[in-house]
């Protein structure tokens, strides 16, 4: 699951604007120090750096996080990545993603968060995920095969996008790939004439859990107050 459990809006919510610039900026120094400064290079920067154009971040704000990331900046980036895990509320398992530069500063912040939820506990999670490649695109040819695709990219499986992440007259595909592939067969789709809108590494849920709309909606609220922390990157849930 990607992030549809997020509230519709949420995202254009005004208030939540420097949070989720915040966000990008990181994103793109991270995607910058460990793939280089060139986004045609680089799918996760070349992904970045679209997704905070969209979002209207400011280009000059844009080139000095890919310098910082690429260290071609006297300021050192200063960013970790640390994973906590836990059930959300009715048992659905949740792996959360963190950027930080103080991991003894988000660490008890995560675990409040967790204990707080109703029912959320922290506890290991990995069982119920697989660590995979991931790239979501979408092609303006609909009648284009993705299975030939993803054979021919060296992905490993390939489903569809839900409806409300792909453009009108376009399809989309999520293709799913072993880690060392993942560079590959992004590459390989962008030659395809495939727009690339993600490509990272995720966890996937192996079994996402069925859950009540009722029961959902505890759910949802977790969520949330779990990614509105400022050090929470990307919330991986195991629900359908």
């Amino acid at each position: 699951m990607g992030a549809q459990w997020k509230q519709a809006g949420r995202e254009a919510n005004a208030q939540k604007k420097g949070q989720m610039v915040g966000k990008l900026v990181r994103e793109i120094m991270v995607a910058a120090k460990l793939g280089g400064a060139e986004p045609d290079g680089n799918p996760r920067l070349h992904v970045a750096v679209e997704k905070a154009r969209k979002a209207s971040v400011n280009r000059d704000t844009i080139d000095r996080a890919i310098k910082k990331g690429a260290g071609l900046l006297d300021e050192k980036i200063e960013y970790e990545t640390v994973f906590y895990e836990g059930f959300a509320p009715h048992k659905v398992p949740v792996i959360v993603e963190c950027l930080t530069d103080n991991r003894n500063r988000t660490a008890p912040d995560i675990r409040r968060l967790f204990l707080a939820g109703q029912l959320g506990q922290p506890g290991s999670m990995s069982f119920f995920f697989d660590r995979l490649g991931v790239v979501e695109a979408t092609h303006t040819d609909k009648s284009r095969d993705p299975e030939s695709d993803a054979i021919e990219a060296g992905a490993q499986n390939v489903e569809p996008l839900e409806a409300e992440e792909t453009p009108e007259g376009s399809q989309g595909a999520r293709f799913l790939t072993e880690i060392k592939d993942l560079s590959t067969a992004s590459n390989w789709l962008k030659a395809a004439k495939w727009n690339i809108v993600a490509s990272e590494i995720r966890y996937v849920a192996k079994t996402p859990t069925e859950v009540s709309e009722s029961d959902r909606a505890d759910v949802v609220s977790f969520l949330n107050a779990i990614d509105d922390h400022d050090d929470v990157h990307r919330v991986y849930v195991g629900m359908k």
